[in-house]
């Protein structure tokens, strides 16, 4: 019987240490994400350049195809710098999945300008890097509820 509550108790203790450093990462992540975000919505791209892998892979409306690695991404972000503005954002619903060394956010974003408002989703997947420092592997960014022209057949 003492075998049995000291075995349950060590299963109850490693699920609240993983509870609490999944809650540890989780805010982390969300801080970079944020500190990015609000770089990047005064025209400044090098938050986002800043935390992503050098074999960084990039999905967004705009493009026509993934963009593969950092170089190509920085060249994207570099002919669109001092051209975003954002006058404010609220990133709702973050919620971050992880596994030994990786991890994975996903979010809402709502993006204002005047009284205007883009509407976006977007999957960001970090790696644990050799270093301890987390970075952005694959990006993926699409508009909230697009309208489409496309005929849905019943």
């Amino acid at each position: 019987m003492n075998k049995l509550i000291l075995t349950l108790f060590s299963i109850m203790a490693s699920i609240t240490s993983y509870a609490q450093s999944n809650e540890e990462l989780s805010a982390k992540i969300i801080a970079m994400e944020k500190t990015a975000l609000e770089l990047w919505n005064n025209g400044n791209p090098s938050g986002y350049l800043d935390i992503s892998a050098k074999d960084v892979v990039y999905f967004d409306p705009f493009i026509e195809q993934r963009l593969d690695g950092l170089d190509k991404l920085t060249a994207l972000y570099e002919s669109i710098r001092g051209k975003v503005y954002v006058d404010k954002y609220e990133m709702t619903n973050p919620f971050v999945q992880s596994v030994k060394d990786m991890a994975v956010l996903t979010f809402n974003l709502n993006s204002y300008v005047g009284t205007t408002v883009q509407k976006w989703n977007c999957t960001e997947v970090y790696r644990l890097e050799s270093d301890g420092t987390w970075k952005i592997i694959q990006t993926h960014w699409s508009l909230t509820k697009p309208e489409l022209n496309i005929k849905f057949v019943e």
